[in-house]
């Protein structure tokens, strides 16, 4: 990967719509357009699959934690008990186990409020980069609708009848992969079928995350 997530989902957060369509000489600027929404819409698939990883990590973390506090509580318990029956031997061994729960208990909080916190920031990533193929879209239908505006009669864009369509085509896409991957570090667009795998995958993440909830559930319930 040439960037982290926060970097690429910033440089296109703030692309600007008018250098996009300068840089690339104003050559089908629909299809460069389109392409670049779709760019979009495969960081947000990234950021979605990364959103599943952290939710995994926080479940993972708030689990252990849970399962230390609780371990820290019995072995109270049975020191206590270990205590009054005279044996501080058992009472020696179960205060070092505590001390070893007590050293890990502050690293699994931290990992818990970072993960938190990376959910919430991954979660806002996916907003602004909702919110800006909203505005990208939006761009598109002012631009198109102001070029129909002021094409002359009887000289509509027709793709068909245009020999030089396909030459364009492919220039513009040219251009618009260069632009991309500098200003965004994309490599161009894996294609519909890159995304539905990313999804799948996601869906696959978050399906066994709930059956570990479940599973968790049952287990705390048992005790």
């Amino acid at each position: 990967m040439k960037e982290g997530i926060t970097a690429r989902v910033g440089r296109i957060v703030s692309a600007s719509f008018n250098a996009m369509m300068d840089a690339v000489e104003n050559v089908a600027p629909e299809l460069v357009m389109e392409e670049a929404m779709r760019e979009v819409e495969g960081v947000i698939d990234e950021v979605r699959g990364e959103l599943g990883k952290t939710i995994a990590n926080k479940h993972l973390a708030e689990q252990r934690l849970t399962e230390s506090r609780n371990r820290h509580t019995d072995l109270s318990e049975k020191a206590a008990l270990a205590v009054q029956e005279g044996r501080d031997d058992l009472a020696e061994a179960a205060i070092a186990q505590q001390m070893d729960i007590e050293a890990q208990i502050p690293v699994l909080e931290k990992t818990l409020n970072e993960t938190g916190a990376r959910e919430k920031e991954l979660e806002s990533y996916i907003s602004a980069l909702q919110a800006k193929r909203r505005e990208m879209r939006e761009e598109l239908r002012k631009f198109t609708a102001s070029r129909n505006q002021s094409a002359p009669a009887g000289n509509g864009p027709a793709a068909a009848a245009n020999p030089d369509l396909a030459g364009k085509v492919a220039k513009a896409g040219s251009a618009f992969e260069r632009i991309m991957e500098k200003n965004t570090g994309l490599p161009a667009a894996a294609g519909s079928a890159g995304n539905a795998a990313k999804l799948a995958e996601l869906e696959d993440l978050a399906r066994k995350n709930r059956i570990q909830e479940r599973l968790a559930a049952i287990k705390s319930g048992d005790k």
